[in-house]
């Protein structure tokens, strides 16, 4: 019996990897059920004892990357730090997640500008992101963080990330150490009062 409960998963993680690898090689359209089946390695028709239908696939696929990503993103964070300590190890850990983990990050980067992610399904991974809400919410009460919404403070803070990232698997740019404190210094200046 536990043998057969591990298979399941094991079916379940490979239609999520294949998925994943899909997406990001050819985008949401250029992954039909078929070839994802294909690449995990198990008949088409095992997807649907997973998964209701292929938007079923992507949502799930995106709540487990962002639960993966924020989960990360929270390492050796406390609510009790100072809000530019603590931003500055979420981000951070943002950063090393971007840079070590691409192919999750590249995946949330389409699903960010795609309306492939049913909105309710985005709304339940923001919640995943709620400490670092938090912590905006406090810099703004406390006068430390411009009285911007959270997606100005994402798209002037987290964002540029993904951008910087792509560069540098065009070989165009390179993330170094030193490159790291200066971008994340350029994000703590584009939202600090």
């Amino acid at each position: 019996m536990m043998d057969k409960k591990v298979k399941i998963v094991d079916k379940k993680a490979a239609l999520l990897q294949a998925t994943l690898t899909l997406v990001n090689n050819h985008g949401f359209h250029n992954a039909p059920m078929a070839k994802i089946a294909k690449l995990a390695g198990v008949a088409p028709a095992t997807i649907y004892l997973y998964f209701e239908n292929k938007q079923d696939l992507i949502n799930t696929l995106y709540l487990e990357v962002k639960k993966s990503y924020s989960d990360f993103a929270f390492t050796n964070y406390e609510a009790s730090m100072s809000v530019k300590k603590g931003f500055e190890i979420i981000w951070n850990n943002i950063a090393h997640y971007k840079l070590n983990t691409i192919s999750e990050a590249n995946f949330l980067s389409q699903c960010d500008t795609s309306p492939m992610i049913d909105e309710a399904i985005r709304i339940e991974g923001l919640k995943n992101l709620q400490p670092l809400l938090d912590l905006w919410e406090k810099g703004k009460s406390e006068g430390i963080i411009k009285p911007l919404s959270i997606y100005a403070l994402y798209a002037h803070t987290i964002y540029p990330l993904s951008f910087l990232l792509e560069m540098q698997q065009r070989g165009i740019f390179t993330i170094d150490e030193t490159m790291k404190a200066n971008m994340f210094q350029v994000a703590w200046d584009a939202i600090k009062t």
